[in-house]
């Protein structure tokens, strides 16, 4: 177990952090402009932060101890289908979970 004082340590250590991270882009540009090669890189983040939040979950999924799970993949195939067939978020969402639960009931 951790010692007391070194969890202390870190737990305000982290929370500097943080806070820093977010100081730097709030406090310290504030109300300034950002440049525009900054702006177009930054319009990127959740699209690059999105897949490499979910990627593992389905190649790779806890749930299964890591063994590919075709209930996953196909619904991860369904929800990117209807995403690029109709440019709806939330259907595409909503057709990727019915299809999650469909195949997990099917496959037992």
């Amino acid at each position: 177990m951790i010692d007391r004082l070194d969890l202390w340590i870190v737990i305000v250590g982290l929370g500097l952090g943080s806070f820093l991270l977010r100081f730097a882009f709030l406090g310290l540009v504030g109300g300034r402009e950002l440049p525009a090669w900054l702006s177009r890189h930054l319009r990127y983040t959740a699209v690059a932060v999105l897949p490499a939040l979910i990627a593992p979950l389905i190649l790779w999924p806890g749930a299964t101890d890591g063994q590919i799970d075709p209930a996953r993949l196909s619904a991860s195939a369904v929800t990117i289908g209807v995403g690029l067939w109709t440019k709806n978020v939330l259907l595409s969402i909503a057709c990727g979970a019915v299809t999650l639960y469909g195949m997990l009931y099917l496959l037992g």
